[in-house]
């Protein structure tokens, strides 16, 4: 085969398909969206071989490992990639472009495809990601949707992308609301690194052009931390702040957060995690509450004593265009209070614009 000049993770797009030839839980952690896994060890392989390397040395190690990765190679050509056309040109990646998906390129190459390694492998492509933010962040038009628990920020953020306008969904990212009580029932976050691909594949397509709607966070969103560029250059982003009355706000909470009832155990033990900022009599009455199913003076008094003094105390502190936000009314937030919110929002970006 004629010489090729390395393949760059900005090339990746020239190929019918990526193929992380990773380990299933190198793949699970993170991995280039839209890859598919074939890896030429499995977790377990891998570990032995690793172990054998330590222990007996380098030829030990890959004469084991190539019988593991020669049956491996089989099964994909037998499986995944039995049904692939003689033109079918795909790249492959593993690590960091050594070993493991090298042995795949020569063997993809040897039944005739067009295979070519990524160089760097996934390290190339966990650069490539850090840079986009470090870079794209800083010049992002953001406008930044603020308001106590309950206001509605995420479903306002969801009624303006349906409206074409342009989001960054960090909580959707991130699979988390952000709260003490924000868990998705029954999702478990992403890892750090795949929050942050996530992240990129938001960025890398947006309108340096026109206004990018994000919802204000603190600097973690359950477990996961957004990145410093970013989350500094939303603090220094102007505000929007969603009003709505307690009542009307409780009233979307119970609406919204109905699933905490389903696990009334879970919830309570969740609450617990407070008791050193609100004391054990709050803290009993809380919990007896949530063991009842009893949301609604729970919620009412979630907001009273823990969301809202915590959101009077950030917003004029951690977001520095506070003083000058505008303020959008919401007099309901049913589906329909919701899109009246939106249209809004959209209203006074034109006239922000014509100012």
């Amino acid at each position: 085969m004629s010489h090729r000049s390395p393949v760059r993770v900005p090339d990746r797009h020239a190929f019918d398909a990526v193929i992380d030839a990773r380990s299933p839980a190198e793949f699970a952690l993170d991995h280039i969206p839209g890859a598919i896994n074939c890896p030429v060890l499995d977790d377990e392989e891998r570990r032995i071989v690793g172990t054998l390397y330590k222990q007996q040395g380098a030829f030990e190690a890959r004469r084991i490992g190539g019988a593991f990765v020669a049956a491996n190679l089989a099964r994909h050509l037998q499986g995944p990639l039995a049904d692939r056309p003689a033109r079918w040109k795909p790249l492959i990646y593993c690590w960091r472009g050594g070993m493991r998906s090298g042995s795949m390129v020569t063997w993809l190459r040897m039944v005739g495809w067009d295979a070519q390694q990524l160089a760097g492998g996934y390290k190339s492509w966990r650069r490539h990601v850090i840079d986009l933010i470090e870079a794209l962040a800083p010049q992002l038009p953001l406008r930044v949707l603020c308001g106590p628990t309950g206001s509605a920020k995420t479903r306002i953020l969801q009624a303006l992308a349906e409206r074409g306008e342009q989001v960054l969904d960090l909580e959707a990212c991130a699979r988390h609301r952000g709260s003490v009580l924000g868990g998705w029932p029954g999702v478990p976050q992403p890892s750090q690194t795949a929050f942050e691909t996530l992240l990129g594949q938001q960025l890398e397509p947006l309108d340096l052009q026109r206004p990018i709607y994000v919802e204000a966070e603190s600097s973690k969103i359950g477990r996961i931390s957004v990145p410093p560029p970013l989350i500094q250059h939303l603090r220094a982003s102007p505000c929007i702040e969603i009003q709505a009355s307690p009542a009307v706000r409780l009233e979307f909470l119970l609406r919204d957060y109905a699933n905490l009832g389903d696990d009334p155990a879970l919830l309570a033990q969740q609450l617990g995690s407070l008791r050193e900022l609100h004391g054990h009599q709050v803290i009993d009455r809380w919990q007896h509450w949530a063991l009842a199913r009893d949301l609604a003076p729970l919620f009412a008094e979630l907001m009273a004593l823990h969301y809202d003094p915590l959101y009077a105390r950030s917003q004029s502190k951690n977001l520095f265009q506070w003083a000058q936000r505008q303020s959008v009314c919401a007099q309901d937030l049913s589906s329909a209070g919701i899109s009246a919110v939106a249209e809004q929002i959209m209203e006074n970006k034109m006239i922000a614009v014509a100012a």
